[in-house]
């Protein structure tokens, strides 16, 4: 059975307080002799969040309680936007270019290809799968040159599709905002109130495979 996902994201105040980041899964086991052997299990990140700081009013409150219902806790995906890292933007700020990121290579057949953001350190690249790009950020470009028609984007799974196959050899690229495909990790929501304006909570958060 296919995992609900509601095309929304959490609302912006709640969702501008929450803090967290990437996690990965390692075996690791350790030999006679102290050398270790690793084993990783993902290949991909998994993000977990706690978006308590987010909760800073009674409206915040209200508009959390209003989300978690819509998705019945834990039953239901949604869109979170990770302040620490939403955009392909170099310095995390600016509005995406269509070089940020390199995302293919054309064989002028294939006409469909995986939005990605790469993270680059010591030779090494690890390579996102970006599924939830935000609508009217995404921006192309093919061989060096924007592409302001021919392709279009499914902001819900993050493919780029062409009208024309780019040719063999042409790098494809792109730049865009994106969203962090999440879900509520519990199905109790404990809110208390400070005072008749300010309450806190926990609110942990998972990101989802989609």
């Amino acid at each position: 059975m296919t995992a609900t996902f509601d095309e929304i994201e959490l609302p912006l105040r709640v969702g501008y307080g929450s803090s967290g980041g990437p996690s990965f899964s390692t075996e690791i086991v350790v030999i006679d002799s102290g050398y270790e052997r690793r084993n990783q299990n993902w290949s991909q990140a998994r993000r977990v969040f706690d978006a308590r700081t987010g909760v800073r009013s009674a409206s915040d409150a209200g508009a959390l309680l209003n989300f978690f219902h819509a998705r019945a806790g834990r039953a239901r995906g949604f869109r979170l936007r990770d302040w620490s890292d939403f955009t392909t933007a170099s310095d995390g700020i600016s509005a995406p270019t269509f070089s940020d990121q390199t995302i293919a290579t054309g064989d002028g057949a294939t006409m469909i290809f995986q939005l990605v953001k790469n993270y680059v350190s010591g030779g090494v690249t690890h390579q996102r799968v970006i599924a939830k790009p935000v609508a009217g950020t995404v921006v192309i470009g093919v061989n060096g040159i924007q592409q302001t028609t021919g392709w279009s984007v499914d902001t819900t799974t993050g493919l780029v599709t062409f009208a024309t196959a780019p040719a063999a050899g042409q790098s494809i690229t792109a730049g865009f905002q994106f969203d962090v495909p999440a879900r509520f990790d519990t199905d109790q929501l404990a809110l208390s109130a400070e005072n008749s304006a300010m309450y806190k909570s926990e609110i942990p958060i998972v990101e989802v495979r989609v």
